[in-house]
Order: structure tokens, then C-alpha cells, then sequence
């Protein structure tokens, strides 16, 4: 058996700065721990994102231009069906506005291609509707 001597906070603290001073690595082991040092690690491969399907299933909001409280959605129903479809964009808004979509369109954004669309013109303005 090896005989350790014990050091004290102190005098690890110095002989460590000693050893990184003069370019000496310190290896600390603790119970059941091998005094070998640990190769080099290789870090894991990044996984492949996962492809978006080119129907997506579920409700699509559109993102409403110099929106106030509108809200565009085009449910799951109305994208299966593929018939044009004439949205209310009320939304929590005090006003109303339509945007409405041909069938086309509706089966472009169910493709998953991006369909931007102006609303109707109610309270003196309109907006800008894009899906995808």
C-alpha cells in the first residue's frame, strides 16, 4: 500500500498554484476513481432536423399586417375541403374584417406555400394577411 500524506486546504491551494505556475497538471481522484486520466471526448452528432410535411395537418394562422386584435385562421375542415373560403378576421377587435381566399389559394397554404392576401376594407382600412 502507497502511503498518502494528507494536505490541508492551505497547502493545496499553494502547491496547486505552484503546479499551474510552472505549467504542471494536477490530477485529483476521489474514491473508486481511476487516476488515469480521461481521453478526449467526441461530442455527439447533431441530429437531422426533422422534415416538415408538405401538408400540414391542423388549423394555420395567418400572421395579420399592422394588426389591433384581428385574428386569421383557416381551420383543418377548410383546408381539406380545398373550397374557396371567405375568413372573418374580427379576432378581439371592435371592427370587422373578411379576407376571402379561392380555392387555389387555400390548397397553396395547405401545401404549405406562402399565400398573402389584402382584407376587406371596413373602418376606413384594410390589412395584409399572409399564411406560411
Amino acid at each position: 500500500m502507497q502511503d498518502r500524506k494528507t494536505l490541508g486546504r492551505r497547502e493545496f491551494t499553494a502547491a496547486s498554484a505552484m503546479a499551474v505556475l510552472s505549467g504542471v497538471a494536477i490530477t485529483i481522484t476521489g474514491c473508486g476513481g481511476s487516476s488515469s486520466p480521461a481521453g478526449p471526448t467526441t461530442p455527439a452528432p447533431t441530429p437531422a432536423p426533422t422534415p416538415t410535411p408538405a401538408t400540414p395537418s391542423g388549423d394555420i394562422s395567418g400572421t395579420v399586417g399592422t394588426n389591433h386584435g384581428h385574428s386569421a385562421v383557416i381551420t383543418d375542415a377548410q383546408l381539406t375541403a380545398a373550397e374557396e373560403v371567405s375568413l372573418d378576421i374580427t379576432g378581439d377587435s371592435s371592427h370587422p374584417h373578411t379576407v376571402d381566399l379561392t380555392a387555389a389559394e387555400v390548397q397553396q397554404i395547405g401545401a404549405g406555400q406562402r399565400v398573402s392576401k389584402e382584407s376587406s376594407n371596413d373602418a376606413s382600412h384594410t390589412h395584409t394577411v399572409t399564411f406560411n
